[in-house]
């Protein structure tokens, strides 16, 4: 038996969809869990539509979420050729034959089966014609020469036996008239030339399978195996698709969501493995298996993936979560001063706490982060006479400490509370908003030593609050 060889194959039409990646995620495991290798697959030949811009991004999400394809990356127009030159060897052994249908033609069949409500299937009417009668003002397509009578069965490693009437399959086109090859044609050699053992796709791909394995048959080549995976829906039940919300690898780590906590919501998306939730990389090549591939489809869920993530946070080495922070935060946000590296690092305890993302992180970091607090106008109205006295009062008592900690700082609040006759919060938020702008936040204490005595004080002299 060959070594395991999977692919995964987008176009460069458009971002990398979420469904997508799973795809990769999937094929990926497959190949890893067996010993066998992991190809990527540029499909480019639509070159009205392919950019390089797209195939970056593919690139840099699959990086991104911690898959790693084997080699180079396979560029299918460079293998246009070969394409060609297979086409032309199934017209030569009568797999396949010159269609001389004219558009207007091929329209009016469509119109037809519109009409009649069934799907359109090209009518053969070139199949048995000689070349002979073939008008000279048009240039000819090649269409594969399908089977015609009987059925075939798909043994397909996810949704078991797939049988097909053979009649269903049109004679599809292979060649186009101006000497490209199509999708079926291309993918087909491709996979044949790469040697892919076993191609695990969407389920939408069925019919394509169906044709791709008669291109096969027809040339004498050994069949890969086909798996055939549901698709992702959203919450309302409908196909997902590039246009939703939330559908690009990009919509997640812009917010914070974390490669390794997504790959995990990925992995369980659809698969199972007895009653586990978490898989690190390492499990996840280990238990992976098509037989845990379910046969409906999944829908994507924002708050699995949050509380996911969430777990991710809450469980990492935080010298991980820091470095995951700090790229986040260079990538999408403008953090100036490098110098509050060791407050944020001794801060994340706290900082992390009730975080889903790493935006809720930077949120909670914010007021480390940048030295000008940007006041939230409703919570400023909060600062009335008494707060104005209670920050005044706090400011003074703190300036007399030697130490600067929560046994230090706690008698001060409570000497506080009861002077102005007030609780805990009457005292603590005037203070968090003094201190971070907001009403909202980590604790006060935490806020308080994270910052130290220095700054604590430069900010509740503040001239607002005298």
């Amino acid at each position: 038996m060959n070594k395991v060889a999977t692919r995964f194959a987008p176009s460069p039409t458009g971002p990398l969809h979420i469904g997508g990646v799973r795809t990769a995620l999937f094929n990926w495991l497959f190949a890893k869990s067996n010993g066998g290798e992991f190809f990527l697959r540029i499909e480019d030949t639509d070159i009205e539509r392919s950019e390089d811009k797209y195939k970056d991004q593919i690139i840099k999400s699959l990086k991104w979420i911690g898959i790693e394809y084997d080699k180079n990356e396979y560029i299918q127009s460079t293998k246009k050729k070969f394409h060609i030159d297979i086409a032309n060897e199934l017209l030569k052994n009568g797999n396949a034959y010159k269609c001389y249908c004219s558009n207007e033609e091929i329209e009016e069949q469509k119109k037809r089966a519109k009409q009649k409500k069934v799907p359109y299937i090209y009518d053969r009417k070139w199949r048995d014609r000689v070349e002979a009668d073939a008008p000279k003002d048009i240039k000819p397509v090649i269409r594969f020469k399908s089977k015609i009578d009987g059925s075939t069965v798909l043994k397909d490693l996810v949704q078991g036996d797939v049988k097909i009437d053979n009649n269903t399959i049109e004679d599809f086109i292979i060649l186009r008239n101006d000497g490209s090859p199509t999708y079926n044609l291309s993918a087909t050699v491709d996979d044949h030339q790469m040697n892919i053992t076993h191609i695990i796709r969407g389920d939408d791909h069925k019919i394509n399978t169906f044709k791709q394995m008669q291109i096969y048959l027809a040339m004498n080549w050994e069949l890969p195996s086909f798996a055939h995976i549901p698709l992702i829906h959203t919450t309302e039940g409908k196909k997902l698709s590039k246009r939703d919300k939330a559908s690009t690898l990009n919509d997640y780590s812009k917010i914070g969501i974390m490669p390794d906590a997504l790959r995990n919501y990925l992995l369980r998306l659809g698969w199972s493995f007895k009653d586990k939730e978490i898989f690190n990389l390492e499990e996840s090549i280990k238990y992976f298996n098509l037989e845990g591939v379910g046969k409906s489809p999944s829908k994507l869920d924002m708050s699995r993936i949050l509380s996911m993530n969430e777990h991710y946070i809450k469980n990492i080495d935080e010298n991980d979560l820091y470095r995951q922070l700090s790229e986040y935060c260079a990538t999408y946000k403008e953090i100036n001063d490098s110098n509050k590296v060791e407050k944020i690092k001794n801060s994340l305890s706290f900082l992390k706490n009730k975080a889903k993302t790493l935006e809720d992180i930077y949120k909670n970091a914010k007021y480390i982060i940048f030295d000008q607090v940007n006041f939230n106008e409703d919570d400023l109205k909060l600062i009335d006479k008494n707060s104005k006295k209670i920050i005044s009062e706090f400011a003074a008592k703190i300036s007399k400490l030697n130490e600067f900690n929560r046994e230090t700082l706690e008698p001060i609040l409570n000497e506080l509370i009861k002077t102005n006759n007030t609780n805990f919060k009457g005292v603590g938020q005037p203070l968090r908003v003094a201190l971070t702008g907001s009403k909202f936040g980590p604790g006060i204490y935490d806020i308080i030593i994270s910052l130290g005595k220095n700054e604590v004080i430069k900010r509740l002299r503040n001239k607002i609050f005298v």
